[in-house]
């Protein structure tokens, strides 16, 4: 394949969104090396792969979907939303990127097949739950309000974070599930502020996301309480011991959230045209697991 061609196809797995894999991935093995876990074999680095694939078939598969629907001859593209405008640009890929994101799925479930063997089968729901948010996502999620507003975090924050903390050490602590919640609510977030721009092209397409079946006023509710929400669950986890007082410092890009939320409040669906508050939601998201990653990690090496 030219490398012009691969250049091109790149552009449908969103490489600046796959940044959210190894930050979860991070947090749950930061969990895990806290608590004893090695970075030995090859199960470490093959459950990172494994959820890169993972994410790059959502991400393929979509851009697929959203061209065969003519959603992205609708949408206004930002840094952020809208699609890739890879297809639109050469629909001559459309089968490429089909193919890319059945491959990834089928690397996914292959290094999920070699871990359950390797680690057993406690691994098992994850992987199950993951292949049927990537396989359902675009045809059925989308299309059901509750089911869309929390399959991303469910993805990122309730899946790959303790996951990649079960793969290192077979077993779950109260203080995973903690970072889990925290990651799902911000994970969440990311994803419902992200569909304002397009909330009208997606109605037109058949989704029923949220912001469709409720409103940007409802939305920017549901915003604001799961960004409290994560703030209050690190202040608990730190008053209640089950991670260090550093860990407060996870605050201050949570905070970018705040911002994020003022934007939302403001402009509504039309936030796409002020890239400057999708951009703060994208560093709360990264920037608070990153630091409760980090956190956990100073304090184990303190």
């Amino acid at each position: 394949m030219p490398t012009a061609r691969l250049t091109a196809l790149l552009r449908s797995t969103r490489p600046a969104f796959l940044l959210l894999t190894p930050v979860c991935v991070f947090l749950g093995a930061s969990a895990a090396i806290v608590d004893g876990a090695r970075l030995d074999g090859p199960a470490p680095g093959l459950a990172m792969l494994g959820a890169l694939l993972a994410h790059v078939a959502v991400n393929a598969l979509n851009e697929y979907h959203d061209f065969r629907s003519g959603l992205d001859l609708a949408t206004r593209r930002t840094a952020f939303s809208g699609g890739s405008g890879l297809l639109p640009a050469h629909p001559e890929l459309a089968r490429t990127v089909l193919a890319l994101g059945v491959l990834c799925l089928a690397g996914t479930l292959t290094i999920g097949a070699w871990l359950t063997a390797r680690i057993g089968a406690g691994i098992l729901p994850f992987g199950i739950v993951g292949l049927a948010l990537v396989v359902f996502y675009t045809g059925w999620i989308n299309r059901h309000p509750l089911p869309c507003l929390v399959a991303p975090g469910t993805g990122f924050g309730l899946l790959m974070v303790p996951g990649s903390y079960y793969v290192l050490r077979q077993t779950i602590d109260a203080e995973v599930w903690v970072l889990a919640l925290i990651t799902f609510l911000l994970v969440n977030d990311l994803l419902l502020l992200n569909q304002y721009p397009d909330t009208e092209a997606d109605r037109q397409a058949g989704r029923r996301h949220f912001p469709i079946a409720h409103g940007i006023r409802a939305s920017n509710l549901v915003f604001a309480l799961f960004s409290i929400l994560a703030g209050m669950l690190i202040v608990g986890a730190v008053c209640a011991d089950l991670l260090p007082g550093a860990s407060l410092v996870a605050l201050l890009p949570l905070s970018l959230a705040a911002y994020a939320g003022t934007g939302a409040a403001r402009y509504g669906a039309s936030i796409g045209i002020h890239p400057r508050y999708l951009a703060a939601n994208v560093a709360a998201t990264l920037l608070t697991p990153l630091t409760l990653g980090m956190t956990l990690l100073w304090e184990a090496g303190g």
